[in-house]
């Protein structure tokens, strides 16, 4: 049998055994469904109080449907590589460690977070119906997949190759170019000064923001039609991937944009298209997402901002908190209360509201509008601020499709883009770790070699790269969902969901391999885990995340 012949045969017995595994791991995860219905179900739908109730089995259930995915994406990744030839053997370490360990989580206990661990004995299933449900390739990969041998050899390529990407990505030719250009502008430009930034909480540049519009990073999924590039998701989350890389903030920039064209692009008007895309496309405007108030949170339902309608124009006034990069933002999409008399979320409407570019010294130089900053420990670059509206005027022509009361609706519809672009963004932050991990342990010498050859500090560094892996896989499959005008805010959720946690665990075991420089603010790492805190926070924090997704799955809408 010739290497090639041989190398399709192993290929193939692989997909085989994922997709067995894959099988029983959806036969738990029906069964879960099953057990955890019976608790919260009422009528067919799941009962909010018996949510919050049974939040420990909801929200494991949630996790559990994320790592089925994660598994079926792992299969599909093989696939994909396979027919194109390649699949190496770094990709099989990868993915055969990745999916023994998925397995092994899956049959042993999900880790939501540090301290709590979610097990199919909080979901309703006992000893026998797991084994039940367990065949000979899960337990193959079980036992074979994630060993001590496999996590040497595969930290052993890792010290050999100098790819930043571990693995091949799965994409095309064409996002393969978008990832390297932006890779170079990311090492040549951001890279050198983003730790000088964050200390100094400085602004990101503006000629970085120009030289960001001239690549096209605000213009790539809005239609040609008006000023964009008329590329697809995908395209989004190696961009923001790869430039949050390089600093979260400079990959975040993006996300403002890709917020506003979203909203204006789904909800409004064919005026309010043309005048505002090309502009926002070019980076002559600066978004901001203007949504949060103290004490609200993710409770949308109780927002109070208040818009009088006077004449041919809105009198803004309320409080709202959390708003990043406001000052120097031309356009805010801010949510407000249009009708007082409507509770909940049929009273909200969205305005395009404009304001001239602030400073530092004058942040807010518009009329009825004042702030205050808000300090952070990370995520900085752009500035948080609480911002104070007491008559603030916004055109009336500027309503989001001309009609009040659709507000919440039209902001629905950005969540999925928003929480695929957030779990981008926490690939690239984990990147980042991977890398200042990978390059410490090699330099760093202890006991006469590289603490790399130690095998716990190997294991790290294998287990951030596996993991990367599983959440990019997630990712890009998310995006691809919603290019293809599928409903995907399950998909997003789990992929926003697990990149989020796996962001913060590179981010902690990378300071870890830095030992006490680690803590020194002169180390980058230092800045990338106050980066990587945030990202199970916002854009739907991770207990309102799995929340949504386990809602979802037991609504029967899924």
């Amino acid at each position: 049998m010739s290497l090639a012949a041989s190398s399709l045969s192993t290929n193939s017995e692989l997909i085989g055994t994922l997709s067995q595994a894959v099988d029983a791991a959806e036969a738990l995860f029906a069964d879960a469904r099953r057990t955890v219905a019976e608790r919260v179900v009422r009528e067919g739908r799941a009962n909010a109080r018996a949510l919050d109730r049974e939040q420990r089995a909801t929200h494991g259930l949630a996790w559990l449907a994320t790592y089925v995915e994660a598994l079926r994406q792992l299969t599909a990744y093989v696939q994909r590589l396979s027919a194109a030839d390649n699949f190496g053997e770094v990709e099989e370490l990868l993915v055969r460690i990745g999916a023994g360990e998925y397995l092994a989580q899956i049959t042993g206990g999900i880790p939501m977070s540090q301290g709590e661990i979610v097990r199919l004995s909080d979901l309703g299933l006992g000893p026998a119906a797991v084994a039940a449900r367990l065949n000979p390739a899960v337990e193959h990969l079980i036992a074979y997949g994630n060993t001590a041998q496999r996590r040497a050899r595969l930290a052993e390529l890792l010290r050999e190759q100098q790819d930043a990407t571990v693995g091949a990505t799965g994409l095309d030719e064409t996002l393969d170019s978008i990832r390297e250009e932006m890779r170079k502008f990311a090492d040549g430009q951001v890279v050198p000064y983003a730790q000088e930034w964050h200390l100094r909480n400085e602004y990101i540049p503006l000629d970085i923001i120009a030289q960001m519009s001239e690549l096209g990073v605000f213009s790539l999924t809005i239609p040609e039609d008006y000023g964009g590039m008329g590329l697809g998701k995908e395209s989004m989350c190696v961009v923001s991937e790869e430039l949050s890389r390089g600093y979260i903030g400079v990959g975040s920039l993006g996300t403002r944009s890709e917020i506003a064209a979203e909203l204006i692009l789904g909800s409004g008007t064919e005026d309010q298209k043309r005048k505002w895309l090309p502009k926002i496309a070019s980076g002559e405007v600066l978004p901001t997402a203007v949504f949060t108030e103290p004490n609200t949170g993710s409770d949308l339902a109780s927002l109070k901002t208040r818009a009088v309608r006077d004449g041919g124009s809105y009198k803004v006034y309320g409080n709202k908190t959390w708003i990043t990069h406001p000052v120097r933002a031309d356009l805010m999409t801010l949510l407000v209360r249009t009708n007082p008399a409507e509770k909940g979320y049929r009273g909200l409407s969205m305005l395009l509201a404009e304001k001239p570019r602030g400073s530092d010294e004058r942040p807010f130089p518009a009329a009825g509008m004042s702030g205050t900053e808000i300090e952070v420990l990370g995520y900085r670059g752009m500035k948080e601020y609480e911002i104070a509206f007491d008559g603030f005027t916004v055109k009336a022509e500027n309503l989001l499709g001309g009609v009040e009361g659709l507000g919440f609706k039209q902001l629905m519809a950005t969540f999925e883009s928003a929480r695929i672009q957030t779990a981008a963004r926490a690939v690239g932050v984990a990147q980042a770790a991977l890398e200042q991990a990978r390059a410490y342990a090699s330099a760093r010498v202890q006991f006469g070699e590289p603490i790399a050859n130690f095998p716990r500090v190997a294991d790290k560094i294998v287990m951030m790269a596996v993991e990367i892996m599983i959440a990019r896989q997630l990712t890009y499959y998310a995006a691809r969902q919603k290019d293809s005008g599928r409903r995907c805010d399950l998909e997003a959720g789990m992929a926003k969901l697990l990149a989020a946690r796996v962001a913060w665990a590179a981010a902690d075991n990378a300071v870890q391999i830095h030992g006490g420089n680690g803590f020194a603010l002169e180390f980058p790492v230092s800045r990338i885990l106050c980066d990587a805190r945030i990202l199970n926070i916002f854009e739907g924090a991770a207990e309102i995340q799995a929340h949504v997704i386990a809602r979802r799955l037991l609504d029967g809408s899924n």
